[in-house]
């Protein structure tokens, strides 16, 4: 049986495990934490990712869940300006971006963390070299504190480009993080989605997150650290398809397919959780 249409199709409904995983986020939804990464987890890997959408339906229903539990929070590779343009009207939820070095403040500037911006001028020599340098078909994303190299339309090229990647992140100190035919490189400061999420799970009874990509290997471990403690509820929902490293479906409580079932756990949290004061209504 399907669920409410995602992406012009019918959104997968969830089998019995997973919907036993996460009804214990619904206990306590305001010392509950959401968290989730954008692209390939709420948004479609796309050959182009400067022109990737989130799905339809994403931003109403992590508004809904913003209303309910006590965080929800996009934490991504991407700028914070970026997520915020791709989810205008998901209101309510904190915006996370290029790992944890940039945080929306609420009032529309960024908290950017210490010791990154002496980075910028690194990274802006590294984006000049690059886009000088790579083959045809692959993309230099030059996100100001980070570089992030791109081959999916150079694949055959992976090689030569991953090679280029590594000799400047040896000249240059900047570390290599391997992602979807692509490799990014970031100031050598101890920060992460690991990081972003032990700070945004501070003092939460509960928290879930949704991930695609070896950059949520981190945040997934950081759960498995406060589950560990035996004082919080955790969940790691990989959202997985043909292209998904394993490590990632290995390190997860619940495997979906993809961003259309990373969808329908956010909105059947959604449609499942009390109102603030009340208890959870029929499962």
């Amino acid at each position: 049986m399907n669920g409410p249409e995602v992406d012009g199709e019918s959104a997968p409904t969830l089998d019995v495990g997973a919907i036993e995983a996460l009804t214990p986020l619904l206990t306590s939804p305001a010392s509950t934490a959401i968290l989730t990464d954008f692209d390939g987890t709420l948004a479609p890997i796309v050959t182009d990712p400067a022109t990737v959408q989130a799905l339809p339906g994403v931003e109403e229903d992590l508004t809904r869940l913003a209303a309910v539990f006590g965080e929800v929070a996009v934490i991504s590779g991407r700028t914070v300006s970026f997520l915020a343009d791709r989810l205008p009207e998901a209101e309510g939820v904190r915006l996370v971006g290029l790992y944890g070095l940039e945080w929306a403040d609420g009032h529309g500037g960024l908290t950017v963390a210490p010791g990154a911006e002496a980075w910028r001028p690194v990274v802006a020599g590294v984006v000049e070299r690059l886009r000088g340098s790579v083959p045809p078909g692959a993309r230099v994303e030059d996100k100001g504190l980070t570089v992030t190299v791109h081959w999916r339309q150079a694949a055959d090229r992976s090689a030569e480009i991953e090679a280029m990647v590594a000799a400047e992140s040896e000249q240059t100190g900047l570390r290599t993080h391997p992602g979807r035919l692509s490799a990014e490189l970031r100031p050598p400061l101890d920060v992460d989605k690991g990081t972003a999420v032990e700070q945004l799970t501070e003092g939460f009874r509960a928290a879930v997150y949704l991930g695609d990509d070896l950059g949520d290997l981190p945040a997934f471990a950081a759960l498995h650290r406060l589950s560990a403690t035996g004082e919080v509820a955790t969940i790691r929902v990989a959202a997985v398809d043909d292209e998904a490293a394993p490590e990632v479906a290995d390190a997860a409580d619940v495997r979906v397919n993809g961003p259309r079932g990373a969808a329908a756990v956010l909105r059947w949290l959604a449609d499942h959780a009390p109102v603030r004061g009340g208890s959870a209504g029929s499962l």
